[in-house]
């Protein structure tokens, strides 16, 4: 049996429902309803984020590489970041780890993919929604990826930042995302929303609004690393 690694903590709350999500998804695939081996290493959000707002990229590299090396000692398979931010520097993250790593995004790509989609809408931290990250891998498969506008970017950061990692899950800031979902559909027509930050499906739970539908990069992830233990 293969055992993956997750850095989690990075927020607790999604790396909580990667846990369940990875166990169910499991055992309903597995013939024999068994649990699957799963190494989590919680490491500190706020270390990260403190790095990754003063643009050292470098030390944020080196941060999420020890803890993927600490997974890899403890004797995982393969790994996965729970959580869109890091991949700011997945690549390199990829070019020195001792294991393999499955990345959100290209799984959430390959989704996109399979459904068809041209032209999808983007939401999560300031740092994921400006990255290049997105564009880059989506770009391969012909997906344009759009943004909220400044006012709106800033809406989803400080809600997300202040309330969603820290586990506060306000009816009034759903119904402020959802009118931003309605706008980027009069504004691009997008096909689809990507929910690229995993605290966002806690939030957004109905899968769809108004016909938009939202690609939830948690359950797209846990799917690639499932398929990933049964292989």
């Amino acid at each position: 049996m293969k055992t993956v690694g997750i850095v989690g903590g990075i927020a607790p709350d999604s790396t909580i429902e990667y846990y369940r999500q990875i166990i169910a998804s499991y055992r309903a695939q597995s013939k024999d309803c068994n649990y699957p081996a799963i190494i989590i290493n919680s490491i500190n959000l706020n270390r990260m984020i403190d790095l990754i707002t003063a643009n050292e990229l470098t030390a944020v590299t080196e941060y999420v590489l020890d803890a993927i090396e600490k997974l890899a000692r403890a004797g995982v398979d393969f790994a996965a970041l729970a959580s869109n931010t890091p991949h700011l520097v997945f690549d390199e993250l990829r070019l020195r780890s001792p294991v393999p790593l499955i990345s959100i995004v290209e799984t959430a790509c390959a989704e996109a993919a399979a459904l068809g989609m041209k032209r999808v809408g983007l939401f999560g931290t300031r740092f994921t929604m400006r990255a290049s990250f997105y564009p880059r891998v989506f770009s391969r498969a012909g997906i344009e990826i759009v943004l909220p506008d400044d006012a709106e970017q800033n809406y989803i950061h400080t809600h997300y930042m202040d309330e969603l990692v820290n586990g506060v899950f306000l009816p009034e800031t759903r119904e402020g995302l959802l009118r931003i979902v309605d706008q980027l559909k009069e504004r691009f027509s997008v096909e689809g929303i990507i929910l690229g930050g995993t605290e966002l499906p806690l939030i957004l739970r109905d899968g769809a609004h108004n016909g938009i539908a939202f690609l939830d990069t948690t359950r797209i992830h846990v799917k690639g690393i499932v398929g990933e233990l049964l292989s």
